[in-house]
């Protein structure tokens, strides 16, 4: 009482300033507490054509704001082939998204992360703003959230489609050209099982989104011919129906250069990539339901510009030529066309002594002396054989005259650019445990089984297609290649270019 009663008039005062003081502090401690914690928000938008035929299942851009108070990044998935170059998306695309997206968020263009699944659906022509619109929509509803890392493995769906061949060549596995005869083949080359998976749940419950990376080219189709997101569409589709609702499923290409969807050339079945996307789908599940989230709040984004040798590719060209002069000189006249050598070939695999006729004629004959369908035999037999040997000569050339022609654009391109050197940029991302390097070409399989391998991180992760596109991006060894294979040609970087891409990304990850 006598505290109260004689100093209440000063304690009120210094009762006001303390509650004023401590509230303020309260504030401050409060949203220190809110912003060192990650918050995130994750949306998807249609961009598919509906103006240029069917759609079997539609194509998004997706996009992923997560921030820790001081840094936010924007990961952006797009079900395209490619940003740039290729396609349907123009070269204007990067640049013009970035710039909106910073207008519209704040989040700068170092801070954008966009990766082309690689499928070949077609978008629509107002795709740069309904990503725009999609990063917008992210980044107005983050709420907190805990994240966790881990992998899955799926090794049902891929293929390598690189071949090493007895001669020492090595072939590839395209649509566009015939594969070499099956007694050519020595080894095929490895796959990468991995799927790297960073699972971001809400605090308040439920999984706010699922970013999922794997290496596979995304062009199986549909039976229906369709336009579609190709298997990655299906996988996300049943990612996102067998979580919270509303959870959103990135995928994240990865170092697919040189690997088919599995049966690439069937021509027994219907293409269709459904099964594999589902067999992805449910993969990746299984890995998301092993990992738990927390309150991971490391949030690193770096983003570097490198420079890296462009091809000269002159001597190469010049030596296909001279094979493909070659291989032109080598075709042998036979007097038999497609027609006839059909039912001849049919005839001579039923029977290897009595092809032309029944057997008691060829008795008839060597009982009267004559040999004549014998004869027959050996002329058909020698011309059977002068015609498969075209027809592997033919196939030789056709596979010689696509990468030829593609060495020939890519040698005119880095001409005309009038530098050595092609300016490249990488990202180093960390949020939690999960780890990714980014890269805009087509990345062969081996070097993001490389990268994985020599990382310090448990969960590291490679994404191509990502911020551009400059083609394919194969190993050293593969760019000295003998033979012919697309990821050799369809290329303007040097052999040389591959060191220097392993020492930035060492730097990038030592940094993380």
């Amino acid at each position: 009482m006598y505290v109260r009663r004689t100093y209440a008039p000063r304690c009120s005062a210094r009762m006001f300033l303390a509650t004023a003081m401590a509230l303020a502090a309260f504030v401050v401690v409060g949203f220190d507490a809110f912003a060192s914690g990650l918050t995130a928000g994750a949306t998807k938008v249609d961009i598919t054509n509906r103006d240029a035929g069917p759609v079997n299942d539609p194509l998004y851009a997706k996009a992923l704001v997560i921030g820790d108070g001081a840094t936010r990044l924007a990961i952006v998935t797009v079900d395209a082939v490619a940003l740039g170059e290729i396609g349907y998306i123009g070269n204007d695309f990067l640049p013009t998204v970035r710039a909106a997206i910073e207008k519209e968020t704040g989040i700068g263009p170092s801070n954008v992360l966009v990766n082309a699944s690689h499928c070949h659906g077609v978008v629509c022509k107002d795709v740069a703003e309904r990503t725009v619109q999609a990063v917008k929509e992210a980044a107005a509803k983050m709420v907190p959230v805990g994240v966790g890392a881990g992998s899955g493995k799926e090794d049902r769906i891929s293929e390598n489609r690189r071949y090493l061949l007895k001669d020492g060549r090595q072939a590839d596995s395209r649509r566009a050209y015939p594969l070499p005869a099956d007694d050519a083949y020595a080894e095929v080359g490895p796959i990468d099982s991995e799927i790297g998976v960073l699972r971001i749940d809400k605090k308040d419950g439920g999984t706010l989104a699922v970013v999922y990376n794997f290496a596979v080219h995304p062009i199986q189709g549909v039976p229906s011919g369709g336009n579609t997101a190709d298997l990655v569409g299906f996988a996300s589709k049943a990612i996102e129906e067998n979580l919270s609702d509303g959870t959103i499923a990135l995928f994240l290409q990865g170092c697919a250069g040189d690997i088919n969807p599995a049966k690439y050339k069937d021509v027994d079945h219907p293409h269709d990539a459904e099964p594999l996307g589902n067999l992805l789908g449910l993969s990746t599940l299984r890995a998301v339901r092993s990992i738990a989230c927390k309150d991971d709040v490391r949030l690193t984004v770096l983003n570097e510009r490198i420079a890296l040798p462009r091809a000269n590719t002159e001597e190469r060209i010049a030596k296909l030529e001279a094979e493909q002069q070659r291989l032109l000189t080598s075709l042998k006249g036979t007097p038999i066309n497609l027609k006839t050598f059909v039912p001849l070939i049919v005839k001579y695999n039923l029977s290897d002594d009595f092809p032309s006729f029944y057997a008691h004629r060829y008795m008839h004959e060597e009982m009267m002396g004559s040999d004549s369908l014998k004869k027959l035999d050996a002329e058909n037999r020698a011309s059977i054989q002068s015609y498969i040997d075209n027809i592997h000569t033919m196939e030789e050339l056709a596979r010689l005259q696509e990468n030829i022609r593609l060495l020939r654009m890519h040698q005119a391109d880095n001409q005309a650019a009038g530098t050595p050197n092609l300016d490249v940029e990488m990202l180093g991302v960390r949020i939690g445990e999960f780890v990714l390097i980014t890269f805009p070409g087509e990345l062969t399989v081996q070097i993001g089984l490389d990268l994985k391998k020599t990382s310090p991180y448990e969960h590291t992760f490679v994404a191509g297609y990502t911020n551009g596109y400059i083609y394919y991006a194969p190993t050293t060894e593969q760019l000295l290649n003998t033979g012919c294979a697309q990821e050799d040609c369809d290329t303007i970087l040097a052999p040389e270019w591959r060191p220097i891409f392993d020492r930035e990304a060492g730097e990038l990850l030592k940094r993380l």
